[in-house]
């Protein structure tokens, strides 16, 4: 037996750390491409049992910490919304990706990713078309699929969503959520109730989203169908913050923009230097880096190939004020698995602009408080038949003026604007007055901070993370490090051999452990070394041998996965002791 080896990397960008998870992948079945009978089709993944049960497992670790820990309620929306929706949301007008046809070939690329795989350039995605396209003509890039030039093709934009319609004949026009998020804020009014209207509150969801990728690639990195855990944290920007005490001392790799534009390295900070530098400026999503640190460690990912990267102001979305990325290293390229994302009351302000319900939460005072007001009670009679048809709609703009701007009354004429065009207004006619009024509460519009996480990055990095090879007994072994609390399977249960009573007795061991709660699987095949090789390979912590010491002794040997050790356990204290080893409650050098 020997130590266990540094995890296997890739170097200088190699593909053969991808490579081999894709082998394994596939056989030891974790994930395969959809449909591969006829052909595959790119983009779609079918997790196997394996890669199902680390799936969820990871998903299980995610809603402890996020849901159940941080007190905050889960929802599960549906995967097909209205086009209103979208509308509202900006996804159909500004939901983009830079696409570039080959004149040649007929195939289709992400234009960005093209500079990127050729350049030093690594966040072409912040560019402007325009730019992109002169990159791809300045560095003489080629169709990757017929090798013809591309310089002087256009770069256009591509929107990324799922067309459907619902409903039969003259159906309404539908999509498939490119984010789980805008089920969420649809839903704003209804939740804001089951919070008692009581800010801050949280509301996580955990599911499928869908975008119509260009150019999928690297396994599960770009696809087409993909699980998101979101939370959105509603909070009133004037009065809520986070527990920041909770992490403060919590230290962060971070990747600002200044060290990117510096080409500088990480920068080491804690949360509370991070905030109080001004290198993070809301608190909300220095609270939620802190946080989520330990968690990446405890699910398998390698924190020297971890940072936070901040965004460039080219690649902010348009709903985000401000973001953080956590990226990990794969194959020699940074990957993001999570976005931090600083929405303001973007998605709020919209729904209540485009569905006409309110979107604010009502927040009661103290005491009751006189504050003056200015209001306006505009003279429709003058109003009328000076504008027609426009006078509500400059009614409503005069209201709107006079509560944002009441000074702008003090003339004698105001301007407002109006179905898009300006009209001046006599102030003798809007009733504008200063009032004194006594309000119990006032509405506030919450802003949002959003953690999401991309679930199948994050399983895709812990097994690139995990993978190791060494040699034990003179015999080459691969293994997944996987931390037991996600690994798909806790333990492995074998009779030494396929006779006497050593078989029915370590069925009957795998059936109690099953009873207990643990992820069991039974094997009797091959050679005892072989079998321990085969769990290794999937990431199984421990196996448990009956052997002829059982039958005398009741006792059973226990094998750790990393180390190969091995310990005699009694059956009795079995099942807890494994539930203790998984839970990190114990460690097996303890025991």
């Amino acid at each position: 037996m020997t130590g266990e080896s540094d995890p296997v990397r890739a170097d200088g960008g190699s593909e053969s750390e991808v490579d081999r998870i894709a082998e394994l992948a596939k056989r030891r079945g974790f994930f395969t491409q959809t449909a591969d009978v006829y052909g595959g089709v790119g983009g779609f993944y079918t997790y196997g049992p394996h890669g199902t049960a680390l799936k969820d497992s990871v998903e299980e670790s995610w809603r402890d910490l996020f849901i159940t820990r941080q007190g905050n309620m889960e929802v599960d929306a549906p995967t097909i919304l209205p086009e209103a929706v979208f509308e509202a949301s900006g996804h159909l007008e500004i939901f983009d990706d830079m696409i570039l046809e080959c004149s040649e070939c007929g195939a289709t690329h992400r234009a960005d990713h093209l500079v990127e795989d050729t350049t030093d350039i690594e966040e072409a995605e912040s560019l402007p078309p325009e730019e992109v396209a002169e990159l791809v003509a300045g560095h003489d890039i080629g169709c990757p699929t017929c090798g013809a030039a591309l310089a002087g093709e256009p770069v256009g934009e591509f929107n990324l969503m799922f067309e459907t319609n619902i409903g039969p004949g003259t159906a309404a026009p539908g999509y498939l959520r490119p984010e789980t998020a805008q089920g969420i804020f649809v839903e704003f009014p209804q939740l804001a109730e089951y919070a008692r209207n009581q800010l801050p509150f949280g509301v996580g969801q955990v599911g499928r989203a869908y975008r119509n990728e260009i150019s999928p690639r690297k396994a599960l990195v770009r696809v087409r169908e993909f699980s998101q855990a979101e939370l959105e944290q509603f909070y009133d920007p004037e009065t809520d913050e986070p527990p920041l005490s909770r992490v403060a001392d919590v230290g962060l790799p971070l990747y600002s923009v200044e060290q990117q534009r510096e080409n500088g390295d990480l920068r080491e900070l804690t949360v509370r230097e991070a905030v109080d530098n001004g290198v993070i400026e809301s608190e909300w999503i220095a609270y939620y880096l802190g946080l989520s640190l330990s968690w990446y460690e405890s699910i398998g990912v390698d924190m020297d190939r971890f940072r936070y990267r901040q965004h460039l102001p080219g690649e902010l979305s348009h709903y985000a004020a401000d973001c953080w990325d956590a990226e990990t290293e794969i194959g020699g390229d940074w990957v993001e698995v999570t976005g931090f994302a600083d929405r303001g009351s973007y998605d709020l302000d919209r729904h209540a602009a485009h569905s006409g319900e309110s979107f604010s939460v009502f927040k009661q005072y103290d005491d009751p408080v006189t504050v003056e007001r200015p209001t306006v009670d505009p003279e429709m009679s003058e109003l009328g038949p000076a504008f027609g048809g426009a006078a509500e709609a400059i009614a409503d703009a005069l209201a709107e003026r006079a509560r944002r701007d009441p000074d702008a009354f003090d003339e004698e004429v105001v301007t407002v604007e109006a179905n898009g065009d300006s009209y001046e207004v006599p102030v003798e006619h809007t009733g504008f007055a200063i009032e004194e009024v006594t309000e119990s509460g006032e509405h506030v519009t919450p802003h949002v901070v959003e953690p999401s996480f991309g679930v199948g990055r994050l399983v895709y990095t812990v097994l690139v993370h995990a993978y190791r090879e060494d040699e034990v007994d003179s015999e080459s072994r691969r293994y997944l490090a996987v931390p037991p609390a996600v690994a798909p399977t806790t333990v492995g249960v074998f009779p030494l051999m396929d006779r006497d009573e050593l078989p029915d007795y370590a069925r009957e061991v795998a059936g109690r452990l099953r009873e207990a709660g643990l992820s069991v699987t039974y094997d009797e095949t091959g050679a005892i070394g072989r079998r321990y090789r085969r769990q290794d390979e999937i990431g199984t912590p421990f196996c448990v041998t009956i052997d002829y010491d059982t039958l005398e002794a009741d006792t059973v040997t226990v094998r750790e996965r990393d180390s190969t050790a091995q310990v005699r356990v009694p059956v009795g204290d079995l099942a807890d002791t494994l539930r203790r080893l998984r839970d990190g409650d114990t460690e097996f050098d303890q025991l």
